[in-house]
């Protein structure tokens, strides 16, 4: 048989099967075949645009009046009253500066001290670590030695001078908190300040002071493990309901307390050998212990790198003939040892020899001898303890109940805590209300004694919901109304693909050890999803040249299975594929990455992966559903909203950003993913997107980030949406940024984006040079606030779309509402904060109050307004698509998947993040839809 031809698709860079090379000097194309130039790498600091940031961020100008009036309850309570006394701020050094939380915490409570500190010990608030509060004033640095072996009840004269528990206690005075700042700035007498922060940080922590001592305490949430709901989500965690409070300056120059349900997940209260079973995934315990290294090489394998997620955890010693007082002993695990307990071996001391001459012992040994008992798995690895020499095997540690389980959750157990944390608005609230009444405001001893009271009874307050837009499909429009839903059917897409479907192909992917059944269909089954997606396609306004695509059997290597289908479509039609179909067995995130790495990385072509189950189901509304999907992807668009203008909401050529940064969990060695979007047409329903690693743990997107990403986008925009002219106008929508960081936003991302505009333009003698200008929006998700409108509300008391809020919980002063513009299905709404930074548009409160709700309605691949202003939400996407572009072999990637165990990510300065894969530039892929 001849060879395959393999031009014009064959891939412009060969890759290898676990690493992708490709040349950093690539260059993209126009639609037009224009090259783009490389960008131009000046990453000097000397950027204009710097010089030009507000010391403080725009007031609101006023509050939108469109809408219909109601009123809904909310989630916080007023402040009633308040000290506005005058209290002073140390620094605090408990022991040496490396000294753990525990000891800080039990120096801190001793009886000696209590009886040193002036004052005595109640007038103090203190944050458990380097700063503490009080009334006393005083002059001169606070010194004590406090002794530790008299708090625990032993005689100091009978412990050695070098093995004493002695603890110096430093406070030092290091400001001054008046809490007439906070009143001064809600009356518009001060700007925002270190003043005010520092008054609001004081208050912060007097309402944190008493249930941090009740109760389990993350961060600002508070957890009764005796009383609280749990759940067992699986791996040896658990999921535990809690109540969050946190205190807030308002608008109508107020303080509230913003309260809310918490979930949080903890290690189970649990054996070592039952956690590290669950959390490997084994199903045998009893074979567990042969499974942690490779058969044939001996080496450690995954199931050992989850193993040493049990670092740094407390963990009690329970077995047969340990004496009570030894079991109440709390150790704290330093690592898990590659050894077993037949293997670890030591030196017994014999009586009447010295150390060295001892006998040598296991650990399998030892146990027998001393206390007994025969372990039942002695071929589990050893756990090493932070006390020196002290080494425990595995199966006689049990987890100490309320430790925090730091890890990013897999696909089951995230399933699981979601179904767990989902309540209707009803029950939230009782669970709030129950939550109210553990913090116990009225009963609490700390809040009495500063005179701080908070109203029992949520705040009521005005809000607005916003009228429906109306949507355009191709020759039909529909008005959803309230109902915040419609459906596909007899409705043609608005714009149908930009290029009849005739090179495509469909892959049946195959898992043999999954664990999942039925996951993969057989090729009848194939044959009759693909008759049904065609005809889903055409009817929908899809058109379809080619009716028999290529349909490849089973494979069960990702990469493999790429290939085959790539070459094997570019063979039949002599051309690049325009879509490649993948039929996955199961929700594996390993064969999607493979796959999207393959394809968007080394053959340049649009792909869509369902799920073996759904084809098997042949279900209409599945099809359409994944042609939502499919037909952005081919260059098409669902629907708009209507206006009566052509020009849409934009009376002037106008841009949106969107951006996000993604980050690792908490111990995931991974790189922060940064991601751009672009809106690609005049109404702004179309995004084009940019990725690239961020550093590590970086907030803030690059100056050479910001320029590889946009520059491309925006030369692409000039061409092919604005005829060649800058936009007059840019809307930059930021996702993921604290309150701290806004300023750092306009500083850094918009002065390096406005400076890529201005090196655009090619300047013009007597021409003044054009000027865009920038409208700023932080949107947030990661907040408390929830609306609670009853009967104003839609059927399970959820808001109805369009509610928004402007008052009593916003800002003091800063531009900002909480909107919900969608229909929750389940649980309760949790409406976005959109805070406007900068607005040199002058934008119309109103115009952009419902550009904001009307936008959610033109989000690509749904059939309901969606929570997030799309630009973002795309952005995000994209973000979390660029995993899949890393150069790095699955193999590693799995590796540190698994987790850090010192939960301190790579270890690696921000700037070493290696670069992504680029995508290869065919097929317009890098200006479609390529991450939707």
């Amino acid at each position: 048989m001849a060879d395959p031809v393999r031009n014009p698709f064959q891939p412009d860079h060969p890759i290898s099967d676990e690493r992708a090379y490709l040349p950093e000097s690539q260059n993209l194309n126009q639609a037009d075949g224009t090259p783009i130039q490389p960008v131009r790498q000046v990453l000097t600091d000397v950027n204009p645009f710097r010089l030009q940031v507000p010391s403080l961020l725009m007031r609101r100008p006023g509050f939108g009046r469109d809408g219909k009036a109601i009123q809904l309850r909310l989630n916080s309570h007023a402040i009633s009253n308040a000290p506005n006394a005058r209290y002073y701020q140390y620094a605090v050094q408990v022991g040496k500066p490396d000294s753990k939380r525990g000891l800080i915490k039990n120096v801190w409570g001793s009886r000696e001290l209590a009886s040193k500190i002036p004052g005595g010990i109640r007038e103090w608030i203190y944050d458990g670590n380097t700063l503490a509060w009080s009334k006393q004033n005083l002059p001169n640095e606070f010194h004590a030695m406090i002794d530790m072996d008299k708090e625990k009840g032993r005689d100091p004269s009978t412990v050695p001078e070098d093995k004493r528990d002695l603890h110096r206690v430093a406070i030092r005075k290091s400001a001054t908190v008046d809490l007439n700042n906070i009143y001064a700035y809600l009356n518009g007498q001060v700007d925002f300040g270190p003043g005010v922060i520092d008054a609001i940080n004081f208050l912060d922590h007097v309402i944190r002071e008493w249930p941090s001592k009740q109760h389990i305490n993350i961060k600002k949430s508070y957890f009764d493990r005796n009383a609280g709901q749990k759940e067992l989500v699986g791996g040896g965690v658990e999921a535990m309901r809690g109540i969050y409070q946190s205190i807030r300056m308002a608008e109508g120059k107020r303080m509230v307390v913003n309260v809310d349900v918490s979930h949080t997940c903890f290690w189970n209260k649990s054996s070592f050998p039952m956690i590290v079973n669950q959390l490997s995934g084994h199903m045998d315990l009893d074979t567990l212990p042969y499974n942690w290294r490779d058969r044939n090489t001996g080496k450690t394998n995954n199931k050992f790198l989850t193993m040493k997620r049990l670092k740094r955890n407390d963990f009690f010693v329970s077995h047969k003939n340990r004496s009570e007082r030894e079991s109440k002993v709390i150790w704290k695990v330093h690592d898990i040892l590659d050894k077993s307990a037949k293997e670890y071996k030591f030196k017994l001391r014999v009586p009447g020899k010295p150390k060295e001459e001892g006998r040598e012992v296991n650990l399998v040994q030892y146990y027998q001898e001393k206390y007994q008992i025969y372990l039942q798995w002695p071929d589990l690895p050893v756990v090493q303890c932070t006390k020196k020499n002290t080494v425990y095997p595995m199966e006689v540690c049990n987890m100490h109940e309320g430790q925090r389980y730091p890890y990013k959750l897999n696909e089951q157990q995230t399933s699981k805590m979601i179904k767990f944390a989902v309540q209707p608005p009803e029950h939230r609230l009782q669970a709030i209300q129950a939550g109210t009444r553990m913090l116990g405001w009225d009963k609490d001893p700390v809040l009495n004694h500063y005179g701080l009271r908070i109203n029992a009874e949520p705040i009521i307050t005005k809000a607005r919901v916003l009228n429906a837009p109306t949507l355009q499909f191709n020759k039909s429009t529909f008005a959803p109304g309230t109902k915040g839903r419609w459906d596909l059917r007899n409705k043609k897409f608005l714009v149908p693909n930009e290029a009849p479907l005739r090179c495509w192909g469909v892959a049946v992917l195959t898992d043999p050890s999954s664990a999942q059944r039925g996951g993969t269909p057989n090729q009848g089954q194939v044959n009759a999803f693909v008759q049904s997606f065609i005809q889903a396609y055409q009817g929908h306004g899809g058109i379809v040249e080619n009716k028999n695509p290529l349909i490849n059997g089973p494979q069960s290597d990702p990469a493999k299975c790429a290939e085959l289908l790539f070459y094997g479509v570019g063979n039949k039609h002599n051309a690049r594929p325009q879509l490649l179909i993948f039929i996955l067995p199961n929700t594996s995130s390993d064969n999607y990455l493979r796959i999207k790495k393959s394809c968007d990385c080394r053959y340049g072509s649009f792909t869509q992966c369902v799920q073996g189950a759904q084809v098997i189901k042949n279900n209409p509304q599945y099809h359409s559903n994944v042609l939502m999907k499919v037909n952005a992807k081919l260059g098409g668009t669902t629907a708009r909203v209507a206006m009566p203008s052509p020009s849409g909401h934009f009376g002037r050529p106008t841009m949106i950003i969107g951006a996000d940064v993604s980050h690792a969990a908490p111990g995931i060695g991974a790189p922060s993913y940064a991601a751009m979007t672009v809106s690609m047409d005049k109404y702004a329903a179309r995004y084009a997107a940019g990725v690239q690693t961020n550093g590590f743990r970086v907030e803030t997107i690059s100056t050479r980030n910001l320029r590889d990403m946009l520059t491309p986008l925006f030369r692409h925009w000039t061409a092919n949406v604005s005829g060649g002219r800058l936009p007059d106008h840019v809307y930059y929508f930021r996702d993921g940024v604290s309150e701290g960081q806004f300023l750092n936003v306009i500083k850094y991302e918009v002065a390096d984006i406005k400076e890529i505009w201005n090196e655009m333009v090619t300047p013009q003698a007597g021409v003044k040079p054009h000027e865009v200008k920038f409208t700023v929006v932080v949107a947030e998700k990661r907040h408390h606030i929830r609306f609670f409108p009853g009967k104003a509300g839609d059927e399970n008391q959820n808001p109805l779309p369009g509610t928004l809020v402007d008052h009593d919980v916003t800002h003091p002063f800063d531009n900002d509402i909480y909107l919900c513009s969608h229909k929750a299905l389940k649980g309760t709404a949790r409406p976005t904060h959109y805070t406007m930074l900068l607005d040199e548009a002058n934008v119309p409160v109103d115009v952009f109050q419902k550009m904001l709700y009307e936008h959610s309605y033109q989000y690509m691949r749904s059939t309901t307004p969606v929570s997030l202003f799309p630009a973002v939400y795309y952005a995000h996407l994209a973000s979390n698509r660029a995993r899949a572009h890393e150069d790095i072999p699955e193999s590693e990637r799995r590796i540190r998947d698994a987790g850090d165990p010192s939960g301190s990510g790579s270890g690696r300065p921000v700037e070493e993040a290696p670069p992504l894969l680029p995508m290869i530039p065919r097929n317009g892929l890098p200006w479609g839809m390529w991450y939707i």
